[in-house]
């Protein structure tokens, strides 16, 4: 995974990989889940969400990063796409010994995740890429306005269908945006 990178088509002033962003993810994840749990009076397993983040993108190892504007320019695109990550998420699990396969078929094959997960990871993924972006454009990468525009429009579905999101921005989002002089 440290070897696909992310955001390929596009100019970054800081390389992204796989690997590096699926951490990322499960570091939100499983906040959005103690925050869910602590503030919300939810019961989700915070190690499940990071678990179930840390392979969100196991279909890249196979198929790389794709472009998010070509994945979703159409329906039938999107669908054409999803079978083929589907089919990717597959061959990883068929890869493992075949007493692990039931271990790891529901993080492993995204139809498979449990949707309360899937979802909270969704939020995760979101707003990680949208931090990429502020982080892109406060090194003044013009590349990266739109991405924003349009990512901060899903993290306000987000804050408006899930409250953990809006208390977690409220929470980290000044922190997560610092240069290393502000946050000491």
């Amino acid at each position: 995974m440290n070897l696909i990178k992310r955001w390929s088509p596009m100019h970054l002033v800081k390389e992204e990989n796989v690997a590096e962003h699926s951490h990322q993810v499960a570091v939100i994840a499983h906040l959005l889940a103690t925050v869910r749990n602590v503030y919300c009076g939810g019961d989700i397993n915070p190690e499940r969400a990071a678990t179930v983040a840390l392979y969100h993108e196991v279909s890249e190892t196979k198929l790389q990063d794709i472009n998010h504007v070509t994945k979703y320019s159409t329906p039938a695109l999107t669908e054409e796409f999803k079978k083929i990550e589907d089919m990717a998420e597959l061959e990883c699990l068929d890869s493992l010994p075949d007493k692990l396969k039931p271990l790891f078929k529901g993080l492993l094959v995204q139809k498979d995740v449990d949707l309360e997960y899937k979802k909270l990871v969704k939020a995760a993924d979101v707003i990680t890429a949208y931090f990429k972006a502020c982080d892109e454009l406060k090194f003044h990468n013009p590349e990266f306005v739109s991405v924003k525009n349009r990512l901060a429009a899903k993290v306000e579905v987000y804050k408006a269908q899930m409250k953990e999101v809006e208390i977690l921005l409220d929470l980290f989002e000044q922190g997560c945006l610092a240069n290393i002089d502000d946050l000491s």
